[in-house]
């Protein structure tokens, strides 16, 4: 008999493997190798490993400095961190559903029994009642409702912490870019200051020259032009160089009327980029991790939803002491009770679980279409850091060698005209150009770190990590 009695279980156990949600998550072919890049090394670290400390490469304590704020003063940071905080507490409250619930009773009463009752002496009684016991419930998951609900809730604090690790990573990406900028700005101005010395001793020259008859003013308006031009630039960059001092306060999480950077020019350092196969961006991006566990918490709500077509059973347990006078606690006055084992099952709803199906069932097609763009974008960026590396490494040698050869033609229009072998409109050329070369010889050594910083975010991480994770 008691083999018999536990087959209608088993049976029930099996019809709740059933509403298990069986979508397959979706697949993407994924390349064999970069189309602007060839012979990589497989990358191990996965989503959930430290980013490491990337910005390192660049050899800039400033730099370092400001990295070490953002992990402790950025509002953007401590707002992901709620958030995952936020999650994490949901996951636990839907885990105690796996528990039973447990409640203590106790109750003090005095009361008069009327002698007409249908039961009893036939004379009133004056009594009092004590009781003190507990009550136990549990439901039977038998269906996996609850289960499906755990592990959607723990998937959702798992996207929260990718989410987190790649607020992170992007925050440390925009500070880190807003910081070079800013040092690309600085060496400008550097120039455009021995530029403008430059052309102000030059200025002064021609003046002297047209006041002894030698030049004329066409040659004194035009050095006057190429000084004024390179001042008002000179001037253009202080406010360019304030708005992204401030942009870089806020990031690190401090008031922009208070931060200030000193100014500083320094070599410019590439850091090795970072390696990995195209199949390990799926690793080590955050985003596609967390796009993952979203599509793992739209499936388990999928089991969810079957579930609610089943008898929802539940057990009941109660126990303890009634007494009218004490003791209370003895085992005369204990009574308990099993039950009541109830089932209910909704036989009509006028369609609102078969909708709610459809609901999370579509739901789980729109995080898997979002979780193939993810993927797309995330190959999209990469090719495009590696593509633009690529170029700013060949064009920097060309524009050092370009710079190089407008400072040579600067000199000689300068001494041509001196030595009255040519007109200021050759020399004022020859300055023009040469100051283009040298601004954008910066501008490319700024792009080239940069690109290194938009493919470090483009595949998730540095070229170095260890251990785990400061942040969940």
């Amino acid at each position: 008999m008691r083999k018999a009695s536990l087959l209608p279980l088993a049976a029930l156990g099996l019809a709740g493997c059933a509403t298990v949600s069986t979508q397959e998550p979706p697949t993407m072919a994924v390349p064999a190798s970069y189309k602007h890049e060839n012979g990589w090394t497989v990358a191990g670290p996965a989503d959930t490993l430290d980013r490491g400390d990337w910005w390192r490469a660049f050899d800039d304590p400033v730099l370092d400095g400001l990295m070490a704020r953002v992990d402790t003063a950025t509002p953007t940071l401590a707002a992901a961190l709620a958030r995952y905080d936020q999650a994490v507490a949901n996951a636990r409250a839907a885990g105690a559903a796996q528990y039973p619930t447990l409640d203590a009773q106790g109750s003090a009463s005095r009361e008069r029994l009327s002698a007409g009752r249908p039961i009893g002496p036939g004379y009133p009684v004056t009594a009092n009642q004590f009781m003190l016991g507990g009550a136990l419930s549990y439901e039977l998951d038998l269906w996996g409702r609850v289960r499906n609900t755990v592990r959607a809730a723990q998937a959702d604090a798992d996207a929260e912490a990718a989410n987190l690790r790649s607020a992170r990573l992007s925050l440390q990406a925009a500070v880190a870019d807003a910081y070079i900028r800013l040092r690309g700005i600085e060496a400008e101005q550097v120039l455009l200051e021995r530029t403008v010395s430059a052309y102000d001793r030059a200025h002064q020259l021609i003046v002297t020259r047209h006041d002894g008859g030698i030049a004329s003013g066409v040659d004194v308006s035009r050095s006057q032009t190429q000084l004024s031009i390179a001042a008002a630039r000179a001037e253009a960059l202080k406010a360019e160089h304030a708005e992204l001092e401030h942009q870089i306060a806020v990031l690190v999480g401090e008031m922009p009327s208070t931060f200030t950077l000193a100014a500083q020019v320094r070599p410019a350092t590439l850091p090795a980029y970072p390696s990995g196969l195209p199949s390990e961006l799926l690793q080590r991006r955050p985003d596609i991790a967390a796009a993952q566990r979203r599509l793992a918490a739209a499936n388990a709500r999928i089991g969810v939803a079957r579930a609610a077509f089943y008898p929802d059973i539940s057990l009941g347990l109660t126990g303890g002491f009634q007494a009218t006078d004490a003791p209370i606690i003895s085992a005369p006055t204990s009574f308990w009770g099993l039950g009541p084992l109830s089932a209910v099952l909704n036989l009509f709803d006028g369609g609102r679980r078969k909708a709610r199906l459809a609901l999370s069932k579509a739901q789980y097609e729109e995080l898997a279409a979002n979780y193939r763009n993810i993927v797309l974008d995330a190959f999209r960026e990469t090719e495009d850091a590696l593509a633009r590396i690529g170029s700013l490494e060949r064009q920097n040698v060309r524009q050092r060698e370009g710079a190089a050869a407008a400072r040579r033609t600067e000199e000689l229009a300068f001494d041509r005209y001196r030595e009255g072998a040519a007109d200021y409109l050759e020399v004022t050329t020859a300055q023009a150009a040469s100051l283009a070369a040298q601004q954008d010889n910066i501008r490319v050594s700024v792009d080239q770190q940069r690109a290194a910083i938009a493919l470090v975010r483009a595949i998730g991480g540095g070229a170095e990590t260890s251990g785990q994770a400061a942040l969940p």
